[in-house]
């Protein structure tokens, strides 16, 4: 049975002594997190940390809008090499992958043959034949594999680690720590190579928060111990720190960022979710297409705004005492001042303005009105370096 019932909550913890982790692992940064005291989720089978004892998940919240904060991702990258390479990325997401140049990141998102959603994820086009697919937490390796079938592709794991600088300081951490200086150009979505105390390092102008920042692609070769004191101390004077899932977890309800597995998943179209954006209509074909010519465009996922509660993830959403939908995801935000979160409605009868109620993680059942996302910066403006906007702490 699923968890989030308010009250308790099952997360990895270390312990001496030998044994078994059944599979989970470590991110190299591992034992740099320890003395922090940090406590794990699973997700693609590592270990992400949620939150620490050293702070608060609102001072984490305030450390990402306020200096620039680190998040070792549980981020799984597959790579896909060969002549094939394109053309299998290409039937696997609903977008043009062939438009994604060299040196350049797109977004994939993959649905089954019936137009149901399985994961997203940021796709790398590192050369013309070799890509990585950083891919969410979900059930994709072999799904890929099993469409490869007859092509010249080598699907693999290389072992490759996320991690997330994110912040308005994050550009000036990652310009002291480059050896030679800021990449230029450095754009959106842009992929750049850098040596960061001698080790060459893949980094992307991407990330989770909606906030500047920029992410890196740490390797099996890598000295991490060293790479991480390199970071470390070019980071300091910028007030940069390591952080949880739960305090990025805010800002990206606030951002409209979805996350797959629970606020979408195989029980929702891209339509559904809200992402048809990122369906190529015109492609050639891609899995899914046929299916989602004759599904719904109307949007069933929509924004939770609760002035007197925080919705509670599996909480219901209701309308004239019916049952219409459940939350997905529900936080406070310290900077909008009340509670925040998604709702996943049972069909598109209702959208932005309808006002409903939502059960809240304190058990009680509280008016909430149903919200466009994002919550504000509409057009992205500060992850693309055009808009600068350092709150106060309130």
């Amino acid at each position: 049975m699923r968890s989030s019932d308010g009250r308790t909550r099952d997360l990895v913890t270390s312990m001496p002594g030998a044994g078994w982790d059944y599979s989970l692992s470590r991110h190299p940064y591992h034992e740099i997190e320890r003395p922090k005291g940090p406590h794990y989720c699973v997700y693609n089978r590592r270990q992400m940390a949620c939150c620490f004892d050293d702070h608060s998940t609102e001072d984490g919240y305030w450390l990402l809008r306020q200096k620039a904060a680190v998040l070792h991702t549980g981020e799984y990258p597959l790579q896909f090499e060969g002549p094939d390479a394109e053309r299998l990325l290409d039937r696997l997401f609903t977008k043009d992958i062939s438009k994604v140049k060299v040196g350049r990141c797109g977004y994939g998102l993959a649905c089954y043959e019936d137009g149901s959603l399985i994961v997203d994820g940021v796709l790398l086009r590192l050369e013309q034949d070799k890509f990585w697919y950083a891919q969410a937490d979900g059930d994709f390796y072999s799904w890929a594999r099993a469409h490869a079938a007859g092509m010249d592709v080598q699907i693999s794991d290389p072992d490759v680690f996320v991690s997330q600088v994110q912040g308005p300081n994050a550009l000036k951490v990652l310009e002291a720590a480059s050896d030679y200086g800021m990449p230029d150009p450095f754009g959106y979505f842009a992929i750049a190579r850098v040596s960061f105390g001698g080790q060459e390092v893949v980094i992307t102008r991407t990330g989770y928060t909606n906030e500047l920042g920029w992410e890196y692609y740490t390797e099996p070769h890598h000295d991490a111990e060293a790479l991480w004191a390199h970071l470390d101390a070019a980071g300091k004077p910028f007030g940069m720190e390591i952080f949880g899932l739960d305090a990025m977890n805010i800002r990206r309800i606030e951002a409209g960022i979805l996350n797959a597995g629970s606020d979408f998943n195989d029980t929702t179209t891209p339509y559904d979710a809200g992402l048809g954006r990122f369906v190529d209509e015109d492609k050639t074909d891609f899995i899914g297409k046929s299916a989602l010519k004759s599904m719904s465009r109307e949007p069933r996922l929509h924004g939770l705004k609760c002035l007197t509660g925080e919705p509670l993830i599996s909480g219901a959403v209701e309308l004239a005492g019916q049952r219409i939908g459940t939350v997905t995801a529900g936080a406070t935000s310290p900077y909008l001042g009340f509670g925040i979160g998604y709702a996943l409605l049972d069909t598109a009868q209702y959208g932005p303005g309808s006002h409903v109620m939502v059960g809240c993680r304190d058990g009680s059942m509280q008016e909430a009105e149903l919200v466009q996302l994002p919550f504000y910066d509409k057009l992205a403006e500060i992850p693309r370096g055009k808009l600068v906007d350092i709150p106060e702490r309130k």
